[in-house]
């Protein structure tokens, strides 16, 4: 916060705590569903009408610690969703993972899971391999997907996904890129949406953190590790998202760990025609994450823009002028939203808040920055 007072001449003006009420109200819709207003009435209205609200009832692929340690907790929070079975290769492992989280079924198989009846939706975060595949199979077993970040290894595979999912028009599919329904985010977009920037020239975002574990999956390039593809895929999408729109061209470099033959430390500039985008992700650096969005009369700069934390308030700035606001956001969770508002498309037949897609438009983006650093050359995209 220090230095945006020393940078500007004006003062600092910070904004109140905003209630969770206001903030949700906030959000703006993406692709047809919100956590706001309408979702929320929908969901009170059908449990005025049925006496119990309706309720998505989740299967869980994997004990994967991003499931175990954040996601799950965080879903049994929510409003339209209970955690009914999760599945591991090994019975023991589900059994204590069930135990743990309060989930009453545990299967020894992921076949055996899908093959329930009485799971609605699946919830996948295997590791990046097995996205694609094992949400096909869900989808082949008539299950709801909502399916970690990035969504395959590739463009193509995603698009072999969105064709799948057109096979399946009545079951809903979404990659997990929870950050964009957290309200620090949907509050972010409506001021630059609104003008409360000027006109939107450049966007520069940092995300990393230290892992050099030999046995850790984001280590493996065979099955997807590295910066771009656990990371990076963040500054992407961000950068997409605030600017609503693709990059026609990008140009990056990659330096890769001569033990694993990943990326760890990508940096990428996309150019957006009227505006840029620049970022760096690293696998091996300290751990930090910051965003910048700025524009020809002010900036926004969000403090912690992927890994919001839970326990307490996020903030953001908002600078105009000489002006600038602090926007504190009430504790929310975000991967609760997520499966809230995941789930609200299943109850209510709207369209999910991310379309596939968006998925097939991140990679894209991805793999040319990948082709770029290999090159040494800008990489266009079509």
């Amino acid at each position: 916060m220090g230095q945006w007072a020393s940078e500007s001449g004006g003062g600092v003006r910070c904004g109140k705590l905003l209630q969770s009420s206001l903030a949700l109200r906030a959000m703006v819709h993406i692709g047809g569903a919100g956590y706001g207003d309408d979702a929320v009435s929908r969901s009170r209205d059908r449990g005025d009408e049925g006496g119990e609200m309706d309720r998505v009832r989740w299967g869980v692929l994997s004990t994967a610690k991003i499931g175990t340690a954040k996601v799950l907790p965080a879903m049994r929070r929510g409003r339209r969703g209970e955690l009914a079975a999760i599945a591991s290769r090994d019975e023991k492992t589900a059994r204590a993972a069930a135990a743990q989280l309060g989930i009453p079924k545990a299967y020894g198989s992921y076949e055996a899971l899908l093959a329930d009846p009485a799971i609605d939706a699946i919830y996948n975060p295997l590791p990046n391999h097995l996205h694609v595949p094992w949400t096909i199979k869900a989808l082949e077993a008539g299950k709801h997907v909502l399916c970690e970040k990035p969504i395959g290894l590739s463009a193509a595979q995603a698009q072999e996904l969105v064709a799948a999912a057109a096979r399946h028009p009545h079951l809903k599919v979404m990659e997990a890129f929870m950050y964009r329904h957290h309200p620090q985010w949907q509050r972010a977009k409506e001021i630059v949406a609104s003008g409360g920037i000027g006109e939107l020239k450049t966007i520069n975002s940092f995300f990393s953190y230290y892992n050099d574990d030999p046995h850790n999956i984001r280590n493996m390039a065979e099955i997807g590790g590295g910066g771009l593809m656990d990371i990076g895929c963040y500054n992407i999408s961000l950068s997409r998202f605030i600017f609503d729109a693709e990059p026609t061209r990008v140009v990056g470099i990659i330096e890769r760990d001569p033990r694993f033959n990943t990326d760890r430390l990508a940096s990428a500039l996309l150019d957006f025609g009227r505006g840029t985008a620049t970022f760096t992700c690293s696998t091996q650096l300290s751990a930090h994450q910051r965003a910048n969005v700025y524009g020809t009369e002010g900036r926004v700069e969000v403090e912690i823009p992927v890994n919001a934390p839970p326990d307490r308030p996020c903030r953001i700035w908002h600078q105009r002028g000489n002006d600038i606001e602090e926007i504190a956001f009430e504790t929310v969770d975000q991967y609760t939203i997520q499966g809230d508002l995941f789930a609200a498309a299943i109850l209510d037949d709207t369209p999910v808040p991310t379309p596939l897609a968006d998925a097939v438009a991140n990679m894209t983006v991805l793999e040319a920055i990948v082709e770029s650093a290999t090159s040494g050359a800008w990489v266009g995209i079509a």
